[in-house]
């Protein structure tokens, strides 16, 4: 049994993928199981590094992502499934493979280990020695893949140790290099592989975008009439802070850097968009916002700033109240103070900087509205959660100091994060607690608006790391609540008050659940011209998941979405 260990991005999956090439070419057997992505998407990457027609019953696959986050697929012969919730599924399914082989010398190849020990903890010890060890011992091999950085390193210790060896794989300067530190056949050594990027971007194109419907937003927002049965469009600020830091705790590495990149693209999306609105819009904005026409000195920054904190704030979105530093700002280094920031509230003394949308999208606006087309950047120098009184940033062209240090936070500082929005939530669930202090002047609404295309944008590994976040949400939730005495009726009560709660749309369960003006697809219809193939209701999907499989030990799956053109969106049980 080998453990690959290394950072999210260091290339453990291209490896694995090298590796169950090579094997394949000998006709040996694989059991992949496939915990963090599709199996249809890992045969697709194989095929793409070279993988060609090859026997039936060869490569098999143990799924054990799609029914955690509550995704349905067609069902496939070479494929079981199983659950990162349930250490035993997974064990039932190797071993159902194994039988249908039926023979001896299985590569089984694993990736990861990651997300079935943050759903299960320490139990994973006991899994690796009782499954793992256990079907290497019987004439075959393991490759098991772990995350550095996510968890608790006393426990990654205790996996090497079970292992008979231990690879480690870092990057550097973009290079891929693999640390063989234990083998039973091969000495240490260090092998430099290739690698690819970390992360593919992908791109918030202007063109999805309906620039009419944009254009009449912007008038509603403005006018405040853009409202449904649940009130105005919005969502309760504890929502959207529980949405990202779930995520940011599945992957801290990558996360944070993958917010702030698509969140700075939507900046500059914005004001690229704002030459394609109506003629009426465009006036709307020079008349209304006093929109600056270039960006060179710190007064016409001063004009953008005035322009953003009337869009964001209390006229407008109110995200949070913008003032510019004039005094202390000077040319290509600005300074914004920012007061009841949306992200930051709540978070006071934490011990660390929150706000990682906001400022990325000032610096992206300044960017687009740049004719030097400079690469702006941005970071927080004071923050509520540092215990400050209120937040402020510094932006400048090209690249910023301690951009790294403030985007990736340490382990134990986001399990904190965790625990006091987990300590916030239920003390509303049992004891009918405020979810959050209210902000003076702004309230605890948060504008979804054309910023829920930052999710569509984020690519696979976002999506999954907010998948998976969100089923551990749930399911501890749903456990902390069956714990606290509640029976399953009064749990679910509960939950589906706390959806309504935080505005998330109005739901209502019988046979299915459904949620009408669901806030996590209405935007995306409201501002685009397409229509979208599958559901994209990603983290409710997967805190419902969660939630009902640790209360009912039974599976959702969304079967429409309002994105699809569907009237709401709803989940079935499995």
């Amino acid at each position: 049994m080998i453990l690959l260990v290394g950072p999210p991005g260091s290339g453990k999956s291209t490896f694995c993928e090298q590796v169950i090439l090579q094997n394949l070419a000998f006709d040996k057997p694989i059991i992949y199981v496939t915990t963090e992505y599709d199996p249809s998407k890992a045969e697709a990457s194989l095929r793409e590094k070279g993988l060609s027609r090859i026997e039936p019953g060869l490569l098999n696959f143990v799924d054990a992502y799609n029914e955690t986050v509550g995704v349905s697929v067609p069902d496939r012969l070479d494929t079981v499934h199983a659950d990162c919730n349930d250490l035993s599924s997974i064990d039932i399914g190797i071993s159902r493979l194994s039988e249908q082989v039926g023979q001896r010398n299985i590569l089984l190849v694993f990736d990861s280990l990651t997300s079935p020990y943050l759903f299960n903890g320490k139990d994973i010890l006991r899994f690796m020695t009782q499954t793992l060890t256990r079907f290497a011992a019987r004439g075959n091999s393991v490759l098991a893949c772990m995350d550095e950085g996510c968890g608790n390193e006393e426990d990654l210790g205790s996996m090497m140790s079970l292992s008979n060896g231990l690879l480690k794989m870092e990057v550097k300067e973009e290079r891929s290099i693999l640390h063989v530190l234990k083998h039973p056949k091969v000495e240490r050594t260090i092998i430099e592989i290739p690698t690819e990027k970390i992360w593919k971007e992908r791109a918030l194109d202007v063109k999805l975008w309906d620039s009419d419907k944009v254009g009449r937003s912007i008038d509603a927002l403005r006018s405040g009439s853009f409202t449904g049965d649940m009130g105005r469009f919005a969502v309760n600020l504890f929502w959207l802070n529980f949405m990202q830091w779930s995520g940011m705790l599945w992957d801290p590495k990558r996360f944070p850097i993958m917010i702030y990149e698509i969140w700075k693209q939507y900046g500059i999306i914005t004001s690229e968009l704002l030459s394609s609105l109506p003629w009426h819009t465009k006036l709307l904005l020079k008349l209304y916002f006093r929109l600056p026409q270039e960006l060179s000195e710190p007064k016409d920054v001063k004009k953008f700033v005035k322009f953003f904190g009337r869009l964001f704030g209390e006229k407008g979105r109110r995200d949070f109240i913008m003032e510019y530093l004039g005094d202390v700002s000077k040319t290509d280094e600005y300074k914004i103070r920012v007061y009841e920031n949306v992200e930051c509230w709540g978070f006071k003394n934490i011990g660390t900087t929150i706000a990682s949308m906001f400022p990325p999208v000032i610096a992206g606006g300044i960017q687009g509205f740049d004719r030097q087309k400079r690469n702006w950047n941005a970071i927080e120098t004071k923050c509520i959660g540092l215990g400050d009184p209120y937040c402020e940033w510094k932006v400048v062209p090209g690249e910023i100091d301690g951009l790294q240090d403030f985007l990736v936070k340490d382990v134990s500082v986001l399990e904190k994060i965790h625990d006091r929005l987990m300590n916030q939530l239920m003390e509303f669930l049992l004891e009918e607690q405020p979810l959050i202090e209210t902000r003076p002047r702004l309230g605890n609404d948060y504008f979804m608006g054309m910023g829920n295309l930052a999710v569509i944008a984020g690519g696979e590994r976002y999506l999954m790391a907010l998948r998976m976040g969100a089923a551990k949400a749930g399911k501890e939730v749903g456990e902390n609540l069956m714990n606290a005495g509640l029976g399953e009726d009064e749990s679910i009560k509960r939950v589906l008050r706390f959806l309504e709660h935080c505005k998330v749309g109005k739901v209502t369960i019988d046979k299915t659940i459904r949620i009408k003006e669901n806030i996590e697809s209405v935007w995306t219809k409201a501002y685009t011209t397409e229509k979208w193939e599958e559901p994209i209701c990603y983290f409710t999907t997967g805190f419902l998941n969660g939630f009902f499989l640790s209360v009912k030990n039974q599976h959702v799956i969304e079967t429409k979405c309002i994105a699809m053109g569907d009237p709401y969106c709803e989940w079935e049980f499995r």
